[in-house]
C-alpha cells in the first residue's frame, strides 16, 4: 500500500511538473520569429528546460563570455542515458583511445550529436531555432524525437557567441518599428560598425577551433574534448539572396577525411533535401563551402573522427525580421529558424537510424589513428635551444589544449624534411627536443598541423592554405618517415629564481614573456634601458634589444618589485655589478638607448576593420596588459594628438588620407616626433601619398589580346590566378635593426595579398622578399613571379618621428605567434 502510494505521488508529480513545461512561444510570450530573442532570456528559457525534464535534460554551464554571458550546452537524451551521461562519456572517449582509465570500450553504446548555434552573433535565427529544437525533443507529444533519443545523446549549445549575438539583437531591437521594415535601404538592415558577427574583441569565433585564442573558444573546446561527438553541425546564415546550404561540402577536402566521412555528409544531405522537398524550399550542396582549413566548426570535428557539417541559411545581419530579396520575396526570420530547425531534426533523425554504423566507424577511425598513422610523415622534430625555450613552451600550450600528445626526443641520429631550407637531410637530435608522433588518437590533427605543405586538390578555396606550425611558431623542425625514440614524458622548466643586485639587471629580449615584462614595468613608471648592440659581461652573451634595469633612475625602486614582475612573467634577470662591459658598448654609451613608456592609440570605427583593430585591441589587452586608446577615425582629428605617442592604424580604408589637410597634420604629427604603425591596407593607402613607402609596380604582361578570350565558367579559376589565399614565405630580416630584435636572419609571412612595395632609399628595408616561391600554400600562377625583390616590413625615419610598415598581419587571429615580436618592438623599440 505504501509502496502504491509513493509511486502514485512519484507519477503525479511527474505529470505536474511535465504539466508545467512550456514551449518558446508559451515561455517568452511571443511567437518564435515575431521578435530576436536576447540571450538572457533564451538562458532562462534553457534553465526552465532543465527544471521541468530534469529525466531527459541536463544543462551544464562551462564557461562565461567577456562581458560575463553565461555560455551553456543541454545534454537531451532518454531518462535512461541521461541517468548514465558519465558512462556514456567515459566510453566514447575509451572509442577513441582517449580516456585516462584504459578500460576496454563497448560499442553498444548511443550516438553522440552536438549542435552548435549562432557562432556568428549577426547570424540570429539559429539560437530561435534552437529554443524549438529543444522543445521538439522534450514534447510529450513528439513520440518520434522520443524514439531516436533511445540511442541518442544530442548536445544543444543554442549560442556560441552571446556577445556578439546581443550586439547585433539590442541594436535591431533599439530601431526596429512596430511592425518590420523590409525594404533592403532601412536603417533595420544596416548594422553600425563593429557589426554584431565576431565576439567581444572582435574575432571571428568560427576561425578559432583549433587555435583556441579566444575565451568562449578555450572554455567550448575544452569541453568538446571532454566528449567527442560523433556529429557536429555549425548553424550559419549568408546573404539573403542565397538559397539553404547543406552537406555534402565542397571542394577541397583535406585528405584526411575519410571515405566514411565523406559518404555520411551524404547521407544526411540527401535525408535534408528529402523534407526540403516536400516544402519546396530551395537548396544547393557541394558549392563555395570547402572542408580545408582546419580550424572551423565543421573541419576541425572532422579531423578529431567526427562527421563535421555547416548548415547555412539566409539571412545574416542584413535579414532583420523580414527583407525582400532580389526575387522579390519577403524573407523572415520565421523562415529562417524553420529552416534550421528542419534540419536540426533532420540530422538527429538520420543519426539515430545509422548510430550503430557511426560508432563503429567512430571507433575504426580511432583504431587507426593509433596503429597506422595519418599520412607519410611518423613523427615530427621540434628542436629546442636557449632562444627558442618560450616559443616551443607555447606551441606545446597548444598541443595541451587540443589533446596532442608529444615527448622528449631520445638524442641520437635522424633524417627529415627541414622546414627551413625544404629539404631532405640527416640531423642530430638534442636532448630537449620534441618528438609529435603521428601514432596518436589524434593523427589527423597532428598531420593537418605540421604538414609542412598540405594537398590542395582545387584552389578555389573559403580561407588561408598554410598554417604549419613551425612556420607559425617560428620553430627549427623536421618531419621525419621513421618513428623517432622518446624517453618520456616532457619535464616543465623550473621556476626561475632571480639573484639580487646593486648596479642593475639584465634581461634577455626573446618573447612576449619580455614584452608583458617590459609593459608592466613601464607601467610601474620604473625606467628601462635596451641595447642597440650585442654585448658580453662574466661569460654571457646578450643580444641587441636587452633590456637594462639600471639603478641610475630608479634610486625609489625596490629590487623586489622588479623581480615580482620578473617572476610573475617567467623571465630570469642576469645581476649587473657594473656598467662596464667586457665586449661591446658599455651602458653609458649611446648605444644603449632610453625606453619611454609609449601612449598608444588606435584607430577603429567605420572603414576600418573589425577584425584587424580587434587583433591589435585584444594583444594589448590580453598579451601585454598594456594601456591603449581606442579612437573611432571620423574622431581622430578632434583627439590632442599631442597626448600619444604611438598611432596604430590597422587594415582598413581611412578616408581622412585622402583629405589633403588631414594628410598633413597626420605628416606634421610624425615629424614632430610621432610614431605610426600602419598595417596591411593603410599601408597601401598611405604609399598613394608623395611622402611614404611606394607600392611595387608588376612588369605589365605583354599579350596579342587572347588572354582576354577566356570561359564564363572558369570566372572563379582566373579571378584566383592573380591572387594569394592565405600562403606562407620567407622574409630575410635585417635584425639589426630595432624592429627585429629578438629574431634570427628571417621571419615566415602570412601573404594574404599582392601588395608588396619598393626599397626604401631613404629608410630601412627591415624585411624583404627575394625569392618568388612559397614556402607553403596557394599562390596564383600570375602573381607568384611579382611576389619577390620586395619590401614587406620597413621603417621610414621622417623628421623626430618614425612609420613603421606591415604590409603583412603580423597578429593574425592572434594565432600568428611568431609576428608577435615584430609589433612588441614596433611598440616599445622603434624611434626611441
Amino acid at each position: 500500500m505504501i509502496k502504491a502510494a509513493a509511486l502514485f505521488f512519484f507519477f503525479g508529480f511527474f505529470l505536474s511538473a511535465n504539466a508545467q513545461l512550456k514551449s518558446p512561444d508559451e515561455f517568452l510570450g511571443y511567437k518564435l520569429g515575431s521578435h530576436f530573442t536576447p540571450h538572457w532570456k533564451v538562458a532562462n528559457y534553457f534553465q526552465h528546460v532543465a527544471a521541468n525534464v530534469p529525466t531527459m535534460v541536463k544543462l551544464q554551464q562551462y564557461g562565461v563570455t567577456n562581458e560575463g554571458r553565461p555560455l551553456l550546452v543541454a545534454f537531451i537524451s532518454s531518462a535512461e542515458n541521461i541517468s548514465d551521461l558519465e558512462n556514456i562519456r567515459k566510453n566514447n572517449l575509451r572509442l577513441a583511445n582517449l580516456a585516462a582509465d584504459k578500460m576496454a570500450a563497448t560499442e553498444t553504446t548511443p550516438v553522440i550529436v552536438w549542435l552548435s548555434y549562432n557562432v556568428h552573433g549577426n547570424e540570429a535565427s539559429s539560437t530561435e531555432a534552437a529554443m524549438q529544437t529543444l522543445f521538439a525533443l522534450v514534447d510529450p507529444s513528439n513520440s518520434k524525437t522520443k524514439q531516436w533519443l533511445k540511442n541518442t545523446v544530442v548536445v544543444i549549445d543554442p549560442c556560441l557567441n552571446p556577445d556578439g549575438r546581443d550586439r547585433y539583437v539590442n541594436w535591431f531591437n533599439s530601431v526596429a518599428g512596430r511592425e518590420p521594415n523590409p525594404q533592403i535601404d532601412a536603417r533595420e538592415h544596416n548594422e553600425p560598425w563593429p557589426g554584431g558577427r565576431t565576439n567581444h574583441y572582435n574575432f571571428d569565433l568560427n576561425r578559432d577551433w583549433v587555435w583556441q585564442t579566444q575565451l568562449e573558444s578555450r572554455q567550448r573546446l575544452q569541453l568538446y574534448n571532454q566528449w567527442l561527438p560523433q556529429i557536429h553541425v555549425d548553424y550559419h546564415e549568408q546573404g539573403i539572396n542565397n538559397p539553404y546550404y547543406f552537406a555534402p561540402a565542397a571542394q577541397p577536402y583535406h585528405e584526411v577525411i575519410t571515405p566514411w566521412q565523406r559518404d555520411f555528409q551524404v547521407t544526411i544531405g540527401r535525408n535534408h533535401a528529402k523534407y526540403f522537398d516536400e516544402q519546396g524550399w530551395l537548396y544547393f550542396t557541394k558549392e563555395e563551402f570547402d572542408l580545408y582549413y582546419p580550424s572551423y566548426g565543421d573541419t576541425y570535428p572532422l579531423y578529431n573522427g567526427a562527421i563535421g557539417m555547416t548548415y547555412e541559411q539566409a539571412g545574416h545581419g542584413m535579414g532583420g525580421l523580414a527583407v525582400i530579396n532580389q526575387e522579390g520575396d519577403t524573407l523572415r526570420l520565421l523562415d529562417r529558424l524553420t529552416h534550421h530547425f528542419t534540419t536540426s531534426l533532420s540530422t538527429i533523425e538520420v543519426v539515430s537510424k545509422n548510430a550503430s554504423k557511426l560508432v563503429k566507424e567512430f571507433r575504426k577511425y580511432f583504431l587507426d589513428a593509433v596503429t597506422k598513422g595519418e599520412g607519410d610523415f611518423k613523427s615530427y622534430v621540434i628542436k629546442n635551444s636557449e632562444n627558442n625555450t618560450e616559443k616551443l613552451s607555447n606551441l606545446l600550450q597548444l598541443l595541451d589544449k587540443n589533446k596532442i600528445s608529444y615527448a622528449s626526443a631520445k638524442p641520437g641520429a635522424a633524417s627529415g624534411y627541414n622546414y627551413l631550407n625544404k629539404k631532405d637531410e640527416a640531423f642530430t637530435i638534442n636532448a630537449g627536443d620534441i618528438v609529435i608522433s603521428s601514432l596518436q588518437p589524434k593523427s589527423a590533427l597532428v598531420k593537418v598541423l605540421f604538414e609542412p605543405n598540405s594537398k590542395l586538390v582545387d584552389s578555389v578555396t573559403y580561407d588561408i592554405t598554410a598554417w604549419s606550425l613551425p612556420y607559425v611558431y617560428g620553430l627549427n623542425a623536421y618531419a621525419c618517415r621513421q618513428v623517432i625514440a622518446t624517453t618520456g614524458t616532457v619535464q616543465p622548466k623550473t621556476q626561475v629564481i632571480n639573484p639580487s643586485s646593486n648596479y642593475g639587471f639584465a634581461m634577455r629580449w626573446t618573447g612576449m614573456q619580455a614584452a608583458r615584462c617590459v609593459a608592466e614595468l613601464l607601467k610601474k613608471g620604473i625606467r628601462l634601458r635596451f641595447s642597440y648592440e650585442p654585448f658580453e659581461m662574466n661569460g654571457k652573451e646578450f643580444d641587441r634589444g636587452t633590456i637594462l634595469i639600471l639603478k641610475n633612475g630608479n634610486n625609489a625602486v625596490s629590487w623586489d618589485t622588479i623581480k615580482q614582475v620578473a617572476a610573475e612573467n617567467n623571465i630570469e634577470l642576469f645581476s649587473l655589478s657594473t656598467g662596464f662591459v667586457d665586449r661591446g658598448f658599455d651602458f653609458g654609451s649611446t648605444k644603449v638607448h632610453l625606453m619611454k613608456a609609449p601612449k598608444v592609440a588606435l584607430l577603429t570605427g567605420e572603414g576600418v576593420s573589425s577584425n584587424a583593430a580587434g587583433e591589435v585591441w585584444y594583444y594589448f589587452d590580453n598579451e601585454l596588459n598594456y594601456p591603449v586608446t581606442l579612437i573611432n577615425q571620423k574622431d581622430l582629428f578632434d583627439a590632442d594628438f599631442s597626448k600619444f605617442d604611438v598611432l596604430i592604424m590597422p587594415n582598413g580604408n581611412y578616408s581622412f588620407l585622402n583629405d589633403k589637410n588631414n594628410a598633413e597634420q597626420l605628416r606634421s604629427w610624425v615629424q614632430k616626433g610621432g610614431r605610426l604603425i600602419a598595417m596591411e591596407n593603410a599601408v597601401a593607402q598611405l604609399s598613394k601619398s608623395d611622402w611614404t613607402v611606394k607600392m611595387k609596380k608588376g612588369d605589365e604582361e605583354k599579350d596579342s589580346g587572347y588572354a582576354y578570350l577566356k570561359k564564363f565558367e572558369n570566372r572563379d579559376r582566373d579571378f584566383i590566378a592573380n591572387v594569394t589565399a592565405g600562403s606562407i614565405y620567407k622574409v630575410e630580416l635585417d635584425n639589426t635593426h630595432p624592429l627585429a630584435f629578438g629574431y634570427s636572419s628571417y621571419y615566415f609571412t602570412l601573404k594574404q595579398d599582392d601588395n608588396i612595395y619598393e626599397f626604401m632609399k631613404d629608410g630601412w628595408n627591415v624585411g624583404v622578399i627575394k625569392k618568388d616561391e612559397p614556402v607553403a600554400g596557394f599562390v596564383g600562377y600570375r602573381l607568384k613571379p611579382k611576389l619577390k625583390d620586395g619590401l614587406l616590413f620597413g621603417v621610414q625615419n621622417m623628421g623626430s618621428g618614425t612609420i613603421t610598415y606591415f604590409a603583412d598581419d603580423v597578429l593574425f587571429r592572434d594565432f600568428w605567434e611568431n609576428g608577435k615580436m615584430l609589433f612588441a618592438n614596433a611598440v616599445f623599440m622603434v624611434g626611441q
